[in-house]
């Protein structure tokens, strides 16, 4: 045994009682037959309660601030309104096609501004077009970004000439942009959907508790909110005269997004899930799908009135901007209760080991 200059300073134990593998043992009752029962031992450890190192995050919530959820938003409208201005291209309804396409590269600048002020520096954007990595949903964006807004610029600079009376000092240059309208309009739809479902991805491949459930089906949701501001865009701007296909849109779009978040929070792990119901988050979207059903049942019922067709418009807009950032805000949410992270990976590793899976690095034989 040893001994230390600090045991003459340690209380001393009261006698039978001693220290054995972890438990503070006590002398055991006897039953009336002379055995011990084992009922007076308690544990020296308590009962384990859920909790995080230090209390601390499991997962690091990230830097982002509500630029991010405007970016989400704005690159919805951009992708969404690209998709439109090619079908009234197609069909010739030329006030749907020039205000589809001035919207589209108003949104999209806006979003590369909100983009560049969260980035804090423009040639952090520039360096992330210095590669391409498919395994990064960032760097694809970017990517798609660039393509989307090279075409998007060009049917707007021709539909800033017209609307200007050609006065815009572009010289030999005007029959160019004329003969490379048409393209760049196809151009700018091929990279219209990517565009908006490009930064669900995004989203989703991060260990985000919320975000990272919500990964099969967080695409879906955003195409069909990028439908809704699309095609609210439209009917605000544009005489009812031409808002047909915009209208046809909206109600696709309202029934797309209904369906496609109740589809995605029902496959959801439970746990992860809760933070798109409750605080904040919720609200925006309960809001959300209110507001998409009452712009929906305007564009069928008041589409044909220019009154309500704008308001139907905007609410169809504020449900596609609410989506966003309620979603956005959920995920940052998720992140700062170590719960939404323990919970599901406990209830998934429980699941594989009831299969029969014992052998990856996930799970061990018990």
């Amino acid at each position: 045994m040893t001994t230390s200059e600090f045991d003459a300073t340690r209380p001393p134990e009261p006698p039978g009682r001693r220290r054995r593998f972890g438990k503070l043992a006590r002398p055991r009752k006897r039953t009336p037959g002379g055995r011990t029962d084992g009922s007076a031992e308690m544990l020296m450890v308590p009962e384990a309660q859920f909790t995080s190192y230090y209390g601390k995050p499991v997962v690091k919530a990230p830097p982002w601030g509500h630029e991010v959820a405007a970016y989400l938003f704005l690159g919805g409208v951009a992708g969404g309104s690209g998709l439109l201005a090619l079908g009234a291209q197609l069909t010739g309804r030329e006030l749907l096609r020039r205000n589809a396409r001035l919207g589209a590269i108003a949104a999209v600048s806006l979003g590369g501004v909100a983009l560049v002020r969260d980035l804090g520096r423009p040639e952090r954007f520039y360096n992330m077009l210095r590669t391409f990595k498919l395994t990064s949903p960032m760097s694809v964006g970017s990517w798609i970004l660039t393509a989307y807004s090279g075409g998007a610029g060009i049917t707007a600079v021709n539909e800033v000439d017209r609307l200007v009376g050609e006065r815009l000092p572009l010289g030999p240059l005007r029959p160019v942009l004329r003969a490379v309208e048409g393209p760049a309009g196809w151009e700018a739809a091929l990279f219209a959907g990517p565009l908006a479902a490009y930064t669900a991805v995004l989203l989703s491949d991060t260990a985000n508790p919320t975000w990272n459930a919500a990964h099969k089906d967080l695409p879906f949701v955003f195409v069909s909110s990028a439908s809704l501001a699309a095609s609210g865009l439209a009917m605000v701007t544009t005489p009812v005269r031409e808002t047909g296909p915009a209208r046809a849109l909206a109600v696709m779009g309202v029934a797309g997004d209904v369906a496609a978040m109740k589809y995605m929070e029902g496959r959801m792990d439970p746990v992860a899930a809760e933070p798109l119901h409750h605080g904040h988050p919720g609200e925006l979207l309960k809001w959300a799908e209110r507001l998409a059903i009452a712009g929906g049942v305007g564009a069928v019922v008041l589409g044909r009135s220019r009154v309500g067709s704008a308001l139907s418009g905007l609410a169809l807009l504020g449900a596609s901007a609410l989506t966003r950032f309620g979603v956005f805000e959920a995920g940052i949410e998720s992140a700062k209760d170590p719960r939404y992270t323990i919970e599901p990976q406990r209830r998934r590793l429980a699941e594989r080991q009831a299969a029969g899976v014992t052998d990856d690095s996930i799970t061990t034989a018990r």
